[in-house]
């Protein structure tokens, strides 16, 4: 059964947020508002509510998944930020923006890009999903609420109960929510290179 938590969408309250992490910690898969458009989550070991994502999505073996941290200093645990790429990131974070690079070892293999082993970084600009983050105390294993066959992602909670009832165990409702995906910008090379232009502005990155 799916169950739909609504939370204030500018000061969530912090016992509802604990609710939802606990159900993220025991394997759970969640549908979450950010800047951008509905998402799904899940705990980032969790190999079992990962592959539940793909089946979700109908995504191949090399779909690339999303870290979603809550600050600067949290990416660098996970990716190589070299000094020109952290200042585009200072510049761009919280945003609607997904950075590709490169992997550092506390990322699991199955996560990294199999030839290049970079993974896509986030920092939504959402209190809610914030204040997930904070409670979790580690990134949330993501990807765009984007479902096979539509263009876009759906915009509200009850929209997304009528089409993930009984796939994923939580959906937040913190009121409506875009339907744009990210601006996906890869910095591997040492210039950033826009791989999809979404709701980010692609200006700053030229």
């Amino acid at each position: 059964m799916t169950q739909i938590i609504e939370i204030h969408p500018v000061n969530p309250q912090s016992r509802l947020i604990g609710q939802v992490a606990n159900v993220i910690r025991s394997g759970g898969v969640v549908a979450y508002p950010t800047d951008s458009s509905y998402a799904l989550g899940c705990h980032l070991g969790d190999t079992d509510a990962l592959e539940r994502i793909r089946r979700i999505r109908q995504a191949g073996k090399h779909h690339n998944f999303t870290l979603v941290c809550r600050d600067l200093s949290e990416i660098a645990v996970y990716a190589r930020v070299e000094n020109w790429a952290y200042r585009l990131l200072r510049s761009l974070t919280p945003g609607p923006y997904t950075f590709v690079l490169k992997a550092t070892r506390e990322v699991p293999r199955r996560l990294q890009n199999p030839k290049r082993k970079t993974i896509g970084i986030r920092v939504p600009d959402h209190p809610v999903t914030q204040a997930l983050l904070e409670e979790l105390g580690e990134p949330l294993m993501s990807s765009t609420l984007t479902l096979p066959g539509e263009e876009h992602p759906p915009s509200n909670a009850i929209e997304v109960l009528d089409k993930l009832s009984g796939k994923v165990d939580l959906i937040i409702d913190a009121g409506p929510c875009g339907f744009e995906p990210t601006t996906v910008v890869d910095l591997v090379d040492g210039i950033p290179v826009v791989l999809r232009q979404g709701k980010g502005d692609a200006a700053p990155l030229s």
